[in-house]
């Protein structure tokens, strides 16, 4: 097909990186990439790239990198673009009115989760947490309000309480690139998409995440923690103190309890049957994978050859 769709995108972490690939195609181009400065990094605090700028330097694609887009100078820089629509994925920055207007085409936007459930910064972080049964991607129309726009699509997928942050993101990920590209083939062919406006009664927030949330809370179920441990991974990492260092906990289990003995106390670990436990305050979880300070991840065996933990021989 001749008549390409230009197409400005704003994106800035992994999650957006499938929809740019699939959006470079033989029915549409990405004319300009619209992503957050870089970030000093490292020990040698270096500019680092976000994901979405090393792709778009792969594919030779402009790239803007504005601190706001409220200024007037950007305001002229991306009119001068000239492009048909933006499609926003975790883009990162406000976007406002007179920019969405300057697309005749419209703004759309890959929201990880279900709407109108998980508005909002961190959606796969608490659906995770929350202990749902499903969470999912929805193409929607961006409007000034956020993440309150009508809906074009969307796609769900089931949730079990093994499901990291970091699994679940790729996941979805890899379903808004698909999504979003029928959307905008849909729209290169002129076909009419309907849009469902959102329920606002059935609207929740996704808070963004703060590290001062890592730390587990011993008070918990052992549901709730594991939770928490899933959530959290792969940043910031759920965490415990252990002999006064942070110990950041990447997996877990639900297991029955096997701590009847007195001598260990609440936030401590234990081995049992070559199990490494951590005893909460209504029950216990197995511990498969963790971090020590300064330490590289490894998993339950080797952190029980490397330190010396209470055994428990038998149970009480």
């Amino acid at each position: 097909m001749n008549n390409y769709l230009n197409i400005m995108f704003a994106g800035t972490p992994e999650f957006s990186v499938p929809t740019l690939l699939a959006l470079n195609s033989d029915y549409c181009k990405v004319t300009h990439v619209l992503t957050q400065p870089d970030k000093k990094s490292g020990r040698g605090m270096k500019n680092s790239y976000s994901p979405v700028k090393k792709i778009a330097v792969s594919l030779n694609i402009p790239i803007l990198q504005p601190t706001t887009l409220k200024d007037i100078d950007i305001y002229e820089v991306l009119r001068a673009c000239n492009a048909d629509i933006l499609i926003v994925v975790a883009y990162g920055l406000i976007i406002p009115k007179r920019v969405l207007d300057l697309f005749p085409m419209g703004c759309y936007n890959v929201h990880a989760s279900l709407l109108p459930r998980w508005r909002g910064a961190a959606p796969i972080h608490r659906s995770i947490e929350n202990g749902d049964k499903r969470t999912g991607v929805t193409i929607m129309k961006v409007v000034e309000k956020l993440d309150a726009g009508p809906m074009l699509v969307s796609k769900s997928i089931d949730l079990d309480n093994s499901m990291t942050t970091g699994e679940v993101t790729k996941s979805l990920a890899k379903i808004g690139a698909i999504l979003m590209r029928q959307i905008v083939f849909s729209f290169q062919q002129k076909e009419k998409i309907s849009a469902t406006e959102q329920n606002e009664s059935l609207v929740t927030y996704a808070e963004k995440i703060n590290k001062s949330e890592a730390k587990l809370n011993m008070s918990h179920t052992p549901e709730i923690i594991l939770r928490k441990i899933n959530s959290l991974n792969p940043s910031p990492g759920a965490s415990i103190i252990f002999r006064d260092k942070i110990l950041k906990i990447w997996r877990a289990n639900l297991i029955e309890d096997r701590d009847g003995s007195k001598q260990i106390s609440i936030g401590e670990l234990y081995t049992y049957n070559e199990e490494l436990i951590l005893k909460l305050e209504n029950g216990v979880i197995q511990i498969m994978e963790l971090q020590l300070e300064g330490k590289n991840r490894i998993d339950a065996n080797s952190f029980i050859r490397g330190y010396s933990i209470t055994k428990i021989e038998k149970i009480n």
